[in-house]
């Protein structure tokens, strides 16, 4: 199967686990939700590795590529996207989260002093309106403060950053499955770590309400992260990163179908997510 098929099926099964996640927060936290995530990914990957791959696999100093990437994704990024959640709802903080491109061609600008061509910056411009247009406030809705937009802000930006070092690890160690679990159980063991060191265990909610919905979004982000990297795999990350993020298209469908109830989508929404993932394709796409 191609790349960008890999790519559109860890799109949608992002967009899921965004949803079920909306669902649980009612119930309890971000932390919880991420903590939940982390840990079904670890018990189902982490025996089947051992008992499906030879120990210098497991141990080869290539996966030092994906320890380095589990720091930041899906450790800080699903964290802060789950926050984005919580703060702006599934159809603002999705759209959003999707704007990861925008951030690769900034960080190649500054960085390495890559000078792209007009539709890149057509593209750019997109992005910008898409994502003024999402970030719009809508009538009737729950109150939220304008800082909140740099959660699922923050998601894209490392989101960007880590893809790249998934790809490198990817180039010299040739195991998708072994890198997602890697990447899954060090981001496991950092979320550990930062609650002990701030104290903040106990703000831990394993409601009831909340665990059927946090228990089905971390399946589905075990098969998003699974897709994510068989995409990467099987594909080169300027064709695979548009694909991925057209999570905003199934967000926003989805939200509009499960969510009609607890989030309103507005026409400007939906402007906004199609110029976002416009304006992602432009970029990429040149």
């Amino acid at each position: 199967m191609s790349g960008e098929i890999w790519a559109l099926l860890s799109a949608a099964a992002w967009a899921v686990d965004s949803i079920l996640v909306r669902k649980g927060t009612v119930f309890s936290n971000a932390s919880t939700a991420a903590f939940i995530s982390f840990l079904v990914s670890v018990l189902f990957l982490v025996p089947f590795i051992f008992a499906q791959f030879p120990a210098e696999k497991i141990f080869h100093s290539a996966n030092l590529y994906f320890v380095a990437s589990g720091v930041i994704q899906p450790a800080m990024v699903r964290v802060l996207f789950y926050m984005g959640i919580i703060r702006l709802g599934v159809s603002r903080a999705g759209p959003l989260r999707g704007t990861a491109p925008l951030f690769t061609m900034a960080l190649a600008f500054f960085v390495l002093s890559e000078r792209p061509g007009p539709f890149v910056y057509a593209g750019a411009i997109l992005t910008v309106l898409g994502t003024w247009l999402v970030s719009y406030r809508r009538t009737g809705e729950a109150e939220w403060r304008t800082v909140d937009i740099l959660f699922p802000l923050g998601a894209a930006l490392l989101a960007s950053v880590s893809q790249n070092i998934r790809k490198l690890g990817l180039l010299t160690m040739d195991e998708p499955l072994i890198a997602s679990t890697v990447s899954s159980a060090t981001s496991f063991l950092c979320l550990l770590v930062s609650l002990g060191v701030s104290g903040k265990l106990g703000s831990l909610k394993f409601r009831g309400g909340c665990l059927p919905y946090y228990g089905s979004a971390a399946l589905f982000a075990l098969v998003g992260q699974l897709f994510t990297f068989h995409a990467l795999h099987a594909g080169e990350v300027s064709a695979v990163g548009p694909t991925i993020n057209k999570t905003p298209v199934f967000t926003i469908a989805f939200t509009a179908m499960f969510l009609r109830g607890e989030e309103k989508i507005t026409r400007l929404a939906v402007i906004g997510s199609i110029m976002l993932v416009a304006g992602i394709a432009v970029i990429t796409g040149r």
